[in-house]
């Protein structure tokens, strides 16, 4: 089996005989009775396995991406044999993409208040966050914006919205062209990001009944949205995506980057009374506060994470899918831990993520969950940004 695949697409009928030449390919096929084994490279954090019934199909669906390196180097999908022919094509992932977003690997990792130990004592590391239990969680593969939703994005997508029967409780808020959008509630945002699918023509996600057939276009806070996660379109991310964005491949760091935090690396207001808050004291220059306001930074002002991610700390808050709840926790919840969790099924508060420009350095930590404004909630230090699936 080798283990590097240059872009390949391949379609591979695992039915009762498959043609032997294939197993000649980069993919390494062992037919046992009626089952199939289908093994790839080691090297798998970069593609993705999909499958259809149709080798012409415009829909493909997510079979597994990224082995978990516990699998070990050599990783084997087996296939029960079926009436109808089952057709998989392993997929290069890119790092980057067109509309400007980033690869984030699948994989588990911990989310939550990390642990550290020290002479054999176990603790929470920062005992002031105290609903972020850390949990394993694993997440599959995703795409995420690599920066906030811009003002000037938000206008382009919006004017279109409004052209095709969508209707937004605010018109739009931020200070220039590429200012991170803000003054956005829950509601709107996922009307916004349904509209931004359709112009790219893809399938929107958000819909205002259980069968997935209204497209969620219209209606404020209190209208129920049900989520198709089949969908290949735009989308909030879930809370644990957005962790596991934000940490940027570390594990156990209070920011994106490490255990401190300054002014030269996030749009935050500085209180300098903790010992990882570097300063300087007060509101960051950058966002010009208050001469101007709000105090919201150029997107991109500052260095990238490990997946090439900006601002995932400061700047503005975040909307994410997920209702917010502590603890006890319920069902769904990330911190009960599990495989691509979503977060319960009802609420009163949807959760906001990251921190901004007017907040000390607690609510930047990656850790850090903000759980006060409801799906009908706006204010000049709350924007979002999308994710996409595989």
């Amino acid at each position: 089996m080798k283990t590097r695949l240059h872009a390949l697409w391949i379609g591979l009928a695992l039915i009762a005989g498959v043609h032997p030449a294939l197993a000649t390919l980069t993919l390494s096929i062992t037919l046992t009775n009626s089952q199939a084994l289908l093994y790839w490279p080691s090297n798998a954090t970069t593609y993705a396995l999909q499958s259809s019934i149709n080798l012409a199909s415009t829909n493909w669906v997510f079979v597994m991406d990224a082995i978990p390196a516990a699998y070990g180097s050599d990783t084997a999908l087996t296939v029960t044999n079926a009436s109808t022919a089952r057709f998989f094509r392993l997929i290069s992932l890119p790092a980057t993409t067109s509309d400007g977003m980033a690869l984030v690997p699948a994989g588990s990792f911990t989310i939550g208040n990390f642990i550290s130990s020290w002479n054999g004592d176990v603790n929470t590391n920062d005992p002031d966050i105290t609903d972020a239990n850390p949990t394993n969680v694993y997440v599959s593969a995703f795409y995420m914006d690599t920066n906030l939703v811009t003002s000037n994005q938000w206008a382009t997508v919006s004017a279109y919205a409004t052209n095709h029967g969508y209707s937004f409780d605010f018109p739009g808020a931020g200070k220039a062209a590429n200012q991170p959008e803000q003054t956005q509630t829950w509601s709107d945002a996922v009307k916004w990001i349904n509209a931004r699918s359709q112009q790219a023509g893809l399938t929107p996600v958000y819909y205002t009944d259980a069968g997935l057939t209204q497209v969620y276009t219209n209606g404020g806070y209190s209208t129920i949205v049900y989520a198709n996660w089949t969908a290949n379109g735009y989308r909030l991310p879930t809370e644990a995506e957005w962790e596991k964005a934000a940490r940027g491949g570390l594990s156990g760091q209070r920011f994106p980057w490490g255990n401190t935090i300054s002014e030269t690396q996030a749009n935050y207001d500085s209180s300098s009374s903790l010992s990882y808050d570097l300063g300087p004291s007060g509101y960051n220059p950058i966002g010009n506060y208050p001469a101007t306001s709000p105090g919201t930074s150029p997107v991109g002002s500052f260095a990238a994470n490990g997946y090439g991610l900006y601002d995932m700390a400061g700047n503005v808050m975040e909307w994410c899918w997920d209702w917010y709840a502590g603890t006890p926790y319920p069902t769904g919840s990330p911190y009960s831990g599990g495989n691509d969790p979503r977060g319960p099924a009802s609420g009163a508060e949807r959760v906001l993520r990251g921190g901004g420009w007017p907040f000390n350095v607690t609510l930047e930590r990656c850790a850090a969950r903000e759980g006060g404004f409801g799906p009908g909630d706006a204010d000049n230090f709350i924007g979002f940004r999308c994710v996409r699936g595989l």
